[in-house]
């Protein structure tokens, strides 16, 4: 045969040889894992597991490579199973001989001969041991070679050989075991892992730990010889205890883990930006703080870096899986009454708008908003209020006052535009009452919000995962939230005195806390230089919790988890100022710059913060009935000091009188000496009735002042009066000490049993701005 015809042939041998390899390749594909035949793990931002998810045959998994793995694994792992690796072309000749002799002449088997190639063909496709089985994995193994990279073959052997239970892959294993990554494996934790998927059963070290030193020093010793680790290394590693931990999966953020897995099934590695200690140490302060509450209370956390908006903790529930706390549900993302946590916002809007600053004059008094009557948590009203004093003591009346001028579609819009969803019932639009919880929020969305008082007005959206995507929107003006900022953190923590240890050193913190309707929900709000908080506090059922408030449920946690923070240089200072925010002297009751006010208005001085320059005055009253607040310009007779009217026959040397006048309702909070100065003169005897004379006389009748109130002989309860507020018109609100008690209309009388002994202010309070006052005493009785 001539020379080219044998290479004819031969050229032609070879693509006949590869067209029927290619043919047994389709014909029988590598037994690779399917698309979706994984376990999910979510991380910490670190790497740390939170969660691991097992596949659909229950096997925990984590993702593996050889980068992400400690070196000494690898070097560990090759020197003893197959120090050829890289070389052969899936089957090591000499390995398999040696092993067949070495079996027949012991009639036992002695060594494997197996590659970790052939061992990973043996994980994908198990067999029996048998020559036939050999043979099938010896064909597996070359067609791996064929068809991925060593790279691939050798990720696929760290992500699937077996551990011992459902335990598979060596970062699993890892973590199952040790508790730690496998990138920070000892050499002797290196050497343990490297032999265990030999007898992954009998060297379980959570059950067999002598056998697995036993096993594990075979690699140590083989390391030495071999020259690979050093001796010194070797006998350290030998001094290591084999302690292994029980096998538990990770179950940390375990809600947050659910959501992200949800959100993007078919990943095998989700990173978060979890912190994972801080969230450990916040799950544990969480458990211990619902502890002691009552039955079925379940509490949520979300904990936030303002420059990323990044989640750092995440707790959606107080006990994961705990049926009785319906542990399923995740109370980050839940629809909830939030209280009065918008607070913050509509007084910010007020100061945008240009209608208060920081020391405006509000009263905090019963008021009719179209029929709407709020009232307060306590039940008691504070008379004039600055708008400082009226969000930090989280009053209802005024921010309802508020947010009227604000407009409720327009603050509900410009929440929604921020990306703080707002829900209301169906067909229902937003109402005055939104303000104090009448809607719906979700804890992230406040969390989202309350961080724009630290970030210059800027709300954001909470990130999870690094890869989120930044949303950000303008919620305020920087001024605005910053003043609102400050407002919130001048109020000292409940208890906390200048001289508490620590306290120059705690970060300062804006805080607000807020109460649903029914003590439903508890909730507590707090940003700080760095960091913003979020807790809620109830039953993911809605049933109520008596007595538990924000501010003794939630607002503890709140601190305990400021507290738990890291801290740096800084942190217990204010933000900076910005140059739209000033600080100027202002009056009440005008509410003007103190300097602008004519002499002798000023009754009360006060230091605002105003934005932009503006020193916008007392908000007009609504009533028109009322004699309102305002700098009233009247003409006065010079000689007598008396009030002229435009008609007055007799001739009079006129002059000009300024009197500041408060608003009608803040009348029965005021001192003697401010309704005195805020009185018009009396009017000159020969001018016409001109009208001004003020509000309606009005006095309370059924209760004399001064009055002594016993009990009835032998009763055993105390004296029941029936109290008239006699030259009334219209609605008449009842105040007793400051707290409201009842409503009538005209002269309708309250009946009123006083069973409380001591001294007693009686307030009757008309619609038109007409008031009357007393005070009694109630007698304490034979059983007081």
């Amino acid at each position: 045969m001539t020379a080219p015809r044998a290479l004819a042939i031969l050229r032609w041998g070879t693509v006949a040889l590869l067209l029927v390899l290619l043919a047994l390749d389709l014909a029988f594909p590598p037994p690779l894992p399917a698309a979706g035949d994984h376990a999910t793990l979510v991380t910490a931002r670190d790497g740390t597991p939170l969660r691991a998810f097992a596949d659909a045959g229950g096997v925990w998994r984590h993702p593996a490579t050889e980068a992400s793995v400690s070196p000494l694994y690898i070097e560990a792992l090759l020197a003893y199973e197959d120090r050829w690796f890289r070389r052969h072309p899936g089957v090591n000749p000499v390995a398999l001989l040696r092993a067949a002799s070495q079996a027949a002449s012991s009639r036992r088997i002695v060594s494997g001969g197996s590659t970790l190639t052939m061992q990973v063909a043996r994980i994908l496709e198990p067999h029996r041991r048998t020559p036939l089985g050999k043979l099938r994995q010896i064909l597996r193994a070359l067609q791996l070679e064929a068809c991925l990279s060593k790279a691939q073959i050798l990720a696929l052997y760290l992500e699937r050989a077996p551990f011992g239970g459902t335990i598979e892959g060596v970062e699993a294993a890892s973590w199952a075991y040790l508790g730690k990554p496998a990138a920070r494996l000892s050499h002797a934790e290196a050497a343990l892992l490297a032999v265990l998927p030999q007898a992954p059963t009998r060297l379980r070290p959570d059950r067999e730990p002598e056998a697995a030193r036993r096993a594990r020093d075979k690699v140590l010793a083989r390391m030495a010889s071999s020259g690979r680790w050093s001796r010194a290394e070797v006998d350290d590693a030998r001094i290591e205890p084999v302690v292994a931990r029980a096998l538990q999966p990770p179950l940390s953020a375990a809600l947050l883990a659910e959501r992200l897995r949800a959100r993007d099934p078919g990943a095998t590695r989700i990173v978060s930006s979890i912190d994972a200690a801080l969230q450990r140490t916040l799950e544990e302060r969480l458990r211990a703080h619902v502890g002691p509450l009552p039955e079925r209370t379940s509490a949520a956390l979300l904990v936030v870096d303002n420059a990323s908006m990044e989640a750092r903790a995440y707790i959606g529930t107080a006990a994961f899986g705990d049926r009785a706390r319906l542990g399923h549900v995740d109370m980050v993302r839940a629809w909830r009454s939030p209280g009065s946590t918008l607070k913050p916002f509509v007084y910010g809007m007020a100061l945008d708008d240009g209608l208060v600053h920081a020391q405006s004059l509000l009263v905090d008094a019963p008021q009719s908003f179209g029929g709407y009557r709020p009232g307060n948590f306590d039940a008691a009203f504070n008379g004039p209020v600055s708008v400082a004093d009226a969000l930090r003591l989280s009053l209802n009346v005024p921010a309802v006052d508020i947010l009227d001028r604000v407009g409720p579609a327009r603050f509900a819009a410009r929440l929604d535009h921020a990306g703080i969803g707002l829900r209301f019932p169906r067909g229902s639009r937003p109402n005055l009452a939104l303000i104090l919880g009448g809607t719906g929020a979700r804890l992230e969305d406040l969390v989202g919000a309350h961080a724009a008082l630290s970030r210059g007005g800027t709300a954001g959206r909470v990130r999870y995962t690094p890869a989120d995507p930044v949303v950000e929107r303008r919620l305020l003006s920087p001024g605005a939230a910053w003043i609102v900022h400050e407002v919130l953190a001048a109020n000292p923590r409940p208890g906390e005195r200048d001289d508490t240890f620590d306290a120059g050193r705690r970060p300062r913190v804006a805080w607000k806390t807020g109460t649903s309707y029914g003590f439903r929900d508890a909730w507590a709000l707090g940003t700080s230089r760095r960091y913003t908080v979020g807790v809620w506090v109830g039953r993911p059922d809605g049933t109520p919790l008596p007595g538990q408030y924000g501010a003794v449920t939630a607002l503890p946690l709140l601190f305990e988890v400021f507290d738990s923070l890291p801290r740096q240089a800084g942190d217990a200072v204010g933000l900076p100022q910005p140059a739209t925010v000033t600080a100027r002297a202002v009056c009440w009751p005008l509410g003007t710059a103190a300097d602008a006010q004519p002499e002798g208005a000023c009754q009360r001085r006060l230091d605002a913060w105003v934005l932009d320059g503006a020193v916008p005055p007392t908000l007009p009253e609504r009533d028109v009935r009322r004699w309102g607040a305002g700098l009233e310009r009247i003409e006065v007779d010079v000689d007598s000091g008396q009030r002229l009217g435009a008609d007055c026959p007799a001739p009079h040397r006129r002059g000009v009188r300024h009197v500041a006048r408060w608003p009608a309702l803040a009348s029965p909070w005021l001192t003697a000496s401010e309704r005195a100065a805020a009185r018009l003169p009396p009017l000159a005897p020969d001018c016409a009735d001109d009208g001004r004379a003020g509000a309606i006389a009005m006095h309370i009748e059924g209760v004399n002042d001064g009055a002594l109130l016993l009990r009835a002989p032998g009763s055993l309860q105390g004296p029941r009066l029936a109290l008239r507020a006699v030259g009334a018109e219209g609605e008449v609100q009842w105040l007793l000490n400051g707290r409201w008690v009842g409503a009538t209309r005209g002269s309708q009388p309250l009946w009123r049993e006083f069973g409380e002994p001591g001294r007693q202010q009686l307030t009757a309070l008309a619609e038109g701005g007409a008031w009357a006052s007393l005070a009694f005493d109630v007698a304490r009785g034979p059983s007081d």
